[in-house]
Order: structure tokens, then sequence, then C-alpha cells
């Protein structure tokens, strides 16, 4: 019997992947850019998120946005209307962004007219945890309507984000949704995951999320110049 010749093609990919996101990384600090990689279930709110954060710190920051979808214009067309650049990024398929889709998009953004850059992800919490997409931070939205079981159903994603944005508490009430249970879920995959509830109907918890942003960003941009 001829031997086998064993393959492993997505250790190969996710590490050619890392790679270039640590060059993204690298590229983004000299230009003293901060870049979130913002992910979520279809719904959950983050076109909503993107446009409530513009709103409150466009007059602070320089902002730029990634756009992923599979086939669609939409988001992108929503965020140009709030006064910032978009770049859309259509996978065709692809259930994820991944750090040469990134690169793409940077490619054609004025980064030295930017201080951040949101990366919209494709709508889902299974693939886009995998691949490094060069970003400062991760962060995810779930929403009250998904129910407080996610981290059971999706560990990793939870487990390599920095912040948990808890979207439309104002269902509070009415969906079958424990934040208790939620957070201790959450916290057991990850301790050192901060947790904002917001909600992008009624503005609160707004606030709280821009001032975490804005803390990551002067953190990121005095590194930078260090």
């Amino acid at each position: 019997m001829a031997d086998i010749r064993l393959i492993e093609i997505k250790e190969d990919i996710l590490s050619d992947n890392k790679d270039l996101a640590d060059e993204i990384r690298g590229n983004l600090k000299r230009h003293k850019v901060f870049m979130l990689n913002l992910m979520a279930s279809p719904g959950g709110g983050k076109t909503s998120l993107i446009v409530n954060t513009v709103r409150s710190m466009k007059d602070k920051f320089r902002i730029g946005v990634i756009e992923g979808d599979i086939d669609s214009v939409v988001d992108a067309e929503t965020v140009v209307k709030e006064g910032v650049p978009a770049v859309q990024l259509k996978t065709g398929g692809f259930c994820h962004l991944d750090a040469s889709m990134i690169k793409m998009a940077l490619d054609e953004m004025d980064l030295i007219n930017l201080d951040l850059i949101m990366i919209e992800n494709i709508g889902n919490l299974v693939c886009p945890a995998e691949f490094d997409t060069g970003a400062n931070k991760q962060a995810m939205i779930l929403s009250v309507p998904e129910g407080d079981d996610k981290p059971l159903k999706y560990p990793l994603m939870f487990s390599i984000c920095d912040v948990l944005i808890v979207n439309k508490i104002d269902y509070m009430g009415i969906a079958d949704f424990d934040m208790d249970v939620l957070k201790e879920r959450v916290f057991k995959l990850n301790p050192k995951i901060k947790i904002i509830e917001v909600s992008c109907k009624t503005g609160e918890g707004i606030v709280t999320w821009t001032r975490w942003l804005a803390d990551e960003i002067n953190i990121c941009m005095r590194s930078a110049k260090s």
C-alpha cells in the first residue's frame, strides 16, 4: 500500500493569515491607526452600532469603515451617509473576512487621515472567530432576542473577543433572557472580557461603549509614538 501524505490545509491557511495580519498591525501602528473587528450574527446590530459610534465620535476621531458582505452594498451606503469613508468587500460566498481581504480594503483607504477603522465582519458566529484580520481589538455583539445560551453554542467567538456588546437591551422583559446567566457563561470562557450593555434604538449604554473605544484608541496612539 502506498504511503499517504497528510497535508494540514487549515493549519497552513491560518498560519499564512496570521503572518499577514501581523504585517497589517505593523502598518497600522506606523500610521497611528486603531482597527476594531466587529462580529455578530445577522441582525445583531453591527451596522446600527457603527452608525451610533460614528455619530458619537466623528468630532474627535477620523473614522473609516470596512464593510463585509457576501453580496450587498447596503451597509456601506448607510455608513457613507454619516459622512465617513467606507470600503465594501463583497466576498461572493465566503463566510468571513480574513487578513488578505482586509489588506485589499486598506489599500483603498487614506490611512494618513484616519484614526479609527471599524470592520463590520460577515454576519456569522463561527468562521470569523478563526481568522485574524489584523485588528487591534476584537468585539462581538449579542442581541437580547438571540438568547443567553449563545456562549454554550459558540464558545470560540466569546473566548477570542476583548469586548462583548449586549445589544437591544430594550427587549429585556420581553425576551426570555437572563443577563446574570449570560455573564456567568461568558466569564467562564473569558474572564478578561469587557461586557457593555447597550440599546442602539434608545441610545442607552452608547456613551459607555464609546468611552471604552476612545480609551483603546488613545492607548494605541501612545504606543505608536513610543
